[in-house]
């Protein structure tokens, strides 16, 4: 049996052998830190093969950098041991959810759902921290212990909070905020299907360097544009010194490749101007220019009404054969100054109409009130409101069961949005919650309400406007058919260390006896160990899981038959023979975990009798 690495994803390591298809004349051999034998890169090899024109580090050329960049890059492709463990008592509907919520620092996360999400994600959507000079932003190292490298820096305090404030005084204002933001955006483009799309907030403090680094990661080409919004429909206040007041703020957006495509806005006919007022047996129309506004003037050509005779010489939109055929077909109104056409709502090629970039006034006060209503004790600064973010979720995502991806959730406003489309239109959207568990609001007062009721960092205040937002969605949809159905779950899960002792990873820094001895840590579940295999085996985290009992064993089933896991001790040849019966397609146990020699030496043979296919692994 092969044993699991139980460890996220290198790709440091992926990309080496994805060079070796291409190149395997530029791949060799060399002994890593740990005196085992790996593959490396010969760089120089490489670059003969790229190009006779070598770049050298003194030839001027385009570029966009700043310090530790190259680290923090780096930093992207480390891999982490660090695993998620579940909480079933602070879930909501733990056995039947999609819906996922999990605390801890979004880059270790990131990591860990990397290979399990890889190409999953339709849509991602994130607020981080805008650089204002106010803002907490996270603190990463690359290559100290994170334990050690907080300590040594002062960026956590007694509690063990690790945000530090940017201010404005600090001479590594833009570099701190890019060094934060850079690695995370770039394990997050793993994540996204080819026609997944990202989108980020931000105001102007760094939307200029977002551009440069999210260009860099995603390519030029694939770019979207810059959505506008505005944050308040006036410039009431007092006046700046230069008479302008900012109302706006920016969403980036960027596509994973050229396949990604808007669902657009829903068209109302109303709305958007068709009438019948004639009574057209074509049904609903509106008034449309045929004027060309680009074609030169030495293509205008003569159109003429035939109940007039008047006569009409213009550039045109359509060729004289389209023009004549509309003017058969009764498709022309013919204006004084000016003739136009009918547009009919039913040649409308799709089902909806295109956005623009620029969205309009989305004022947060209405959500204010909404929150002070659902969680009395808390006070939201500033919250996004949620009309935007429905909005964006439903421009972007169809009904279908895709995956929507925030890794800076706050105080849930896009989950709450999922919910409410989900409800409105019949969706089954899924969400993934991401959040560091600091202090509420970026500082929690023990004298507060807040912190009175219960609610000591962030993620308790999100998890519980989840819990509220979703009660209160059924309530108002009531008699809606279907809405018994709709997901207002989550499975609450909280990044760890690994559930394995550090001799699963290093066994040959390790005496004989320690490698005998147990080999997860004491305070670790069975169910902690199921995610953590599900983690490394690619399983998605909202799969369903089922127990039985087996032999007197527990065994867990995933995705029905999928995986087949037991982590009990002492397992027998009639356990190993009912599970095997069953013919999962994965087995895991712990190494430990046989009754005795003699099961051992019949384990293999119990498998290739009755489910030869079975891959077995262990931890």
């Amino acid at each position: 049996m092969k044993k699991l690495k139980m460890h996220s994803l290198d790709i440091t390591s992926a990309n080496i052998v994805k060079i070796a298809k291409l190149f395997p004349q530029c791949v060799t051999e060399r002994k890593g830190k740990d005196g085992i034998t790996e593959l490396g890169i010969d760089f120089e090899k490489l670059r003969a093969e790229l190009s006779d024109e070598i770049i050298d580090e003194d030839d001027e050329r385009y570029q966009f950098t700043w310090p530790e960049k190259k680290s923090h890059a780096h930093l992207a492709n480390v891999p982490t041991t660090k695993t998620l463990r579940p909480c079933r008592e602070e879930s909501v509907n733990f056995d039947h959810t999609e819906n996922l919520y999990i605390e801890g620092d979004n880059l270790d996360v990131l990591k860990a759902l990397r290979e399990t999400y890889l190409g999953k994600v339709k849509m991602i959507y994130i607020d981080p921290p805008y650089n204002t000079g106010n803002d907490f932003i996270y603190k990463d190292n690359f290559s100290q212990a994170v334990d050690e490298y907080q300590k040594n820096s002062g960026q956590i305090d007694e509690e063990g909070n690790r945000l530090v404030q940017n201010t404005e005084a600090n001479g590594r204002f833009h570099t701190d905020w890019l060094n934060m933001i850079y690695p995370r955006l770039k394990v997050a483009k793993d994540l996204l299907t080819e026609d997944g799309v990202i989108f980020v907030s931000i105001d102007e403090h760094e939307h200029a360097n977002l551009l440069k680094i999210m260009t860099e990661i995603y390519g030029e080409s694939n770019y979207i544009d810059s959505i506008v919004w505005n944050k308040k429909s006036s410039a009431k206040g007092v006046p700046p010194k230069n008479l302008m007041v900012n109302v706006h703020e920016y969403i980036v957006a960027f596509q994973k490749g050229d396949s990604f495509r808007f669902r657009g806005e829903k068209r109302d006919a109303e709305k958007d101007g068709f009438k019948n007022p004639d009574n057209d047996p074509r049904g609903p129309w509106r008034e449309s220019n045929i004027k060309s506004t680009t074609k030169p003037i030495e293509e205008a050509f003569t159109i003429v009404n035939p109940n007039t005779g008047k006569k009409y010489t213009n550039t045109w939109a359509f060729s004289k054969d389209s023009l004549m055929k509309m003017i058969a077909e009764q498709r022309i109104l013919w204006k004084d100054s000016l003739p136009k056409q009918k547009e009919f709502l039913y040649e409308m090629t799709n089902e909806n109409k295109a956005i623009k970039s620029n969205w309009g006034v989305f004022d947060a006060q209405s959500t204010t009130v909404y929150l002070k209503h659902l969680i009395s004790k808390v006070k939201f600064d500033n919250p996004k409101p949620i009309n935007l973010m429905r909005y964006l979720v439903e421009v972007t995502i169809g009904k279908t069961n895709d995956i929507i991806l925030d890794f800076f959730s706050g105080s849930a406003t896009t989950a709450h949005a999922v919910m409410q489309l989900n409800a409105e239109d019949g969706g089954n959207r899924k969400f993934i919650m991401v959040q560091l568990p600091e202090k509420p609001m970026r500082r929690t007062d023990e004298k507060s309400e807040a912190y009175k009721a219960g609610y000591k960092n962030i993620c308790e205040i999100g998890k519980e406007r989840i819990r509220r937002a979703g009660q209160k969605i059924k309530e108002d949809n009531a008699d809606k058919e279907g809405i018994d159905k709709l997901d207002i779950g989550f499975r609450v899960l909280k990044l760890d260390s690994s559930n394995m002792e550090d001799v699963y990873y290093t066994p040959q820094e390790f005496t004989v006896n320690d490698l005998f001895a147990n080999n997860v840590k004491p305070d670790r579940t069975p169910e902690d160990l199921l995610f953590q295999v599900m983690l490394d085996l690619g399983v998605e985290l909202s799969a369903s899981i089922k127990q039985r009992t087996l032999g007197g064993k527990q065994v867990f089933f995933v995705n029905d038959n999928y995986l087949a896991a037991c982590f009990d001790t002492d397992i027998t040849e009639d356990t190993i023979r009912e599970i095997a019966k069953l013919k999962p397609y994965y087995f895991v146990m712990r190494d430990s975990s046989l009754a005795s020699d003699n099961v051992a030496d019949n384990f293999d043979q119990l498998f290739e009798t009755y489910s030869k296919e079975t891959i077995r692994k262990i931890l």
